[in-house]
């Protein structure tokens, strides 16, 4: 049995009310749902997916912080 990865997920609320998921460590891996516990499981899916296509080395990443600017 393999052992587990953890990843980060940021999750965002569009203009339509859609919940939006992107995973950093996983650069194009991203989903979107109308709500939070659909988001959740289409982000398991959608990083099962992502692991499958060779990214070749997928070296840990830790969260630092998220802050938000206007320009």
């Amino acid at each position: 049995m393999k052992a587990k990865r953890k990843f980060t997920v940021v999750i965002e609320r569009d203009e339509e009310g859609y919940y939006v998921a992107t995973v950093p460590g996983l650069p194009g891996c991203h989903t979107q749902a109308k709500n939070l516990d659909t988001l959740m499981k289409r982000a398991r899916e959608v990083i099962a997916l992502c692991l499958e296509v060779d990214r070749g080395d997928l070296g840990p990443l830790e969260l630092v912080g998220i802050q938000q600017i206007s320009v």
